[in-house]
């Protein structure tokens, strides 16, 4: 017997799925990133990306006043751990007199950082203090593009910062090499996944 099942019923569970693959690449990133700190360099380094506020709107149950606030929240976290991370990164170079801002995974990292701040900034006006409903409906759109752009330029950076730190430490057949690799392919899946579900939830 053949029953028609309700489309919206099908989008939720798509929409949970694509949801439920983002954490699962998000926490798998984790623990890799774990064992590699702990096992292999023998420290933890903080990192800035966050795309968890990015996620609050589809999987918090709650008002949208209040999704709003913790996902501007998240977003805060984010910065702190941003400053944080660049703060740790700049000491480390002038402990072992190594320069500055002269690869590429520098230059993506800080201008993702200056952006994902100003996004914040612009964000926290218009949408939390801003009263104009005219104002939100305009600036909406290009906001979420701005997050999507950014959620791809922080993977970037990471995928960078992967690939030097491995050139720096001259990995290529080592098991380390190799869990470095899987990481990087977490990290990516991570992001399309979040990127799948955000899309998913709002135009299909």
């Amino acid at each position: 017997m053949h029953t028609n099942m309700d489309p919206n019923v099908r989008r939720r569970g798509s929409g949970a799925g694509l949801r439920g693959l983002a954490y699962l690449f998000g926490v798998l990133s984790i623990i890799l990133m774990i064992i590699w700190l702990l096992h292999f360099r023998g420290s933890i380094e903080y990192d800035s990306q966050n795309p968890a506020p990015m996620m609050a709107y589809r999987t918090v149950p709650a008002e949208m006043r209040v999704k709003k606030i913790i996902h501007m929240l998240l977003h805060i976290i984010a910065i702190v751990m941003g400053i944080i991370g660049l703060c740790a990164v700049f000491r480390y170079h002038n402990m072992i007199n190594l320069g500055d801002m002269y690869s590429l995974h520098s230059w993506i990292g800080l201008t993702t950082f200056i952006l994902y701040c100003l996004q914040w900034l612009v964000g926290f006006l218009v949408f939390m203090v801003g009263r104009s409903s005219v104002t939100k409906e305009r600036m909406i759109g290009w906001h979420m593009v701005a997050g999507r752009a950014l959620l791809f330029m922080s993977i970037c950076a990471a995928l960078t910062g992967l690939m030097e730190k491995a050139q720096f430490l001259g990995l290529k057949y080592q098991h380390e090499a190799r869990l470095v690799n899987f990481l990087g392919l977490s990290i990516l899946l991570f992001g399309v996944f979040v990127d799948l579900s955000i899309v998913y939830g709002r135009y299909i």
